[in-house]
């Protein structure tokens, strides 16, 4: 799984780079660093994985969990990079519509993969019905993360390094919602988008886990 998503990062590194090497430009060179963000939350949820297996105590998992939750909003982000599509100049079109759409991809992936085994944990701590709330929580809260990047240009970082700046703003939507309507439906967009999607990475990853204990493999 993680070799197979280095190979798809790996080749939109590459088409970064082909392109700055073409155009003499820097441009799409956050990408790079969008993706290497991206990785941060699969990498913590193997290590949330790997700890439960072994019988870490709750507490632990629960911080790094945390830290997995700050994170995760950078792997879906990739997906409103797109916005860049048909902006750049010295190649084709066609070429920024795939380098974008491989990122986006990417992106998805990781984050999708990284919520499906911090899924799988929290299925047998709290049962699967509440898991699924578990979800739904955790894509609203991506979800707002997306629009705190993208529009209000935050970062998961300034929880650390400017947490009064940032809770200042959030708070300014929390206690006036109808005087912010722009967060709230890009919240609900996303979240409604990051769901459908998560239900379709969800079915494909139980349905290949049935067809491997029917062969007698272990998923």
């Amino acid at each position: 799984m993680v070799a197979s998503l280095a190979v798809l990062s790996l080749f939109v590194i590459a088409m970064i780079m082909f392109r700055m090497v073409y155009t003499r430009s820097p441009e799409h060179i956050a990408i790079a660093w969008n993706l290497l963000l991206a990785w941060i939350p699969l990498a913590l949820a193997l290590i949330v994985y790997d700890r439960a297996r072994t019988g870490v105590s709750t507490p632990a998992l629960a911080a790094v969990g945390l830290l997995w939750l700050l994170f995760l909003p950078n792997a879906p982000y990739l997906v409103t990079d797109l916005k860049y599509v048909g902006r750049g100049e010295g190649v084709p079109v066609m070429y920024d519509v795939l380098l974008l759409s491989a990122a986006a991809w990417t992106g998805l992936l990781l984050g999708l993969t990284s919520l499906f085994l911090v899924h799988a944990i929290v299925r047998r701590l709290i049962g699967a019905r509440k898991a699924w709330v578990f979800v739904l929580g955790v894509l609203a809260l991506s979800s707002f993360g997306i629009y705190l990047g993208r529009v209000q240009r935050w970062n998961s970082w300034d929880v650390f390094v400017r947490p009064e700046s940032l809770f200042g703003d959030i708070a300014k939507g929390v206690f006036d919602p109808l005087g912010h309507p722009r967060p709230i439906a890009v919240t609900i967009l996303f979240t409604s988008f990051l769901l459908a999607t998560y239900l379709v990475f969800y079915s494909f990853a139980r349905l290949g886990s049935l067809d491997a204990g029917r062969s007698g493999v272990r998923p």
